[in-house]
């Protein structure tokens, strides 16, 4: 059995795609998942699975939502040792000048192939940074991510592909439930 955290693009947000938590781990029980648990309301869902490609167990969960909600949503895994990855690499952390609070990863559905799409790069922002690593993008936004261009329809619209993003304390809190 394998740990994995997946990330629900979308639900709880504004009153649109409500799914509750105590659904969600039934929903992902009745697919033989074990040990799933959720974190906080926006869709986190940590479980243990003996499948290993990440993609047919994304679909899996995604048709089943759709079959029990009526909607769809994108649905992104990653694994234990992925999500150990990525905390050890935040380019971000090398500088003493972050506040971890403005610290996003954006989680996306696929690999960002480079070079990075020409329009990305000409979208400069005068505060916010980022950096692609695999299948993350690296975020700071000194005054919130509310306010960034770079949000998930940016890099939806120019990678083509699924993105969901979380905050770093969201992640920290994450990788401790699954001792990262």
């Amino acid at each position: 059995m394998s740990k994995y955290f997946s990330m629900l693009r979308g639900i709880n947000v504004s009153g649109q795609k409500k799914i509750k938590m105590n659904e969600l781990i039934s929903l992902y029980e009745s697919l033989s998942f074990k040990n799933v648990t959720t974190y906080i309301q926006s869709g986190n869902v940590l479980f243990d699975s003996s499948a290993d490609n990440l993609v047919s167990l994304a679909e899996k969960i995604e048709k089943e939502i759709k079959k029990e909600f009526l909607f769809e949503v994108p649905v992104i895994i990653r694994t234990k040792e992925e999500l150990k990855h990525i905390i050890k690499t935040n380019p971000f952390l090398k500088r003493e000048d972050i506040d971890h609070s403005k610290l996003h990863i954006t989680f996306l559905t696929k690999t960002v192939k480079k070079p990075i799409p020409p329009k990305i790069m000409e979208t400069k922002s005068a505060e916010d940074e980022f950096f692609t690593s695999n299948k993350e993008i690296y975020l700071f936004c000194p005054k919130g991510y509310g306010r960034t261009k770079y949000n998930n329809n940016f890099f939806e619209r120019y990678l083509s592909m699924n993105a969901t993003t979380r905050n770093w304390n969201t992640i920290m809190a994450i990788s401790r439930l699954m001792d990262v």
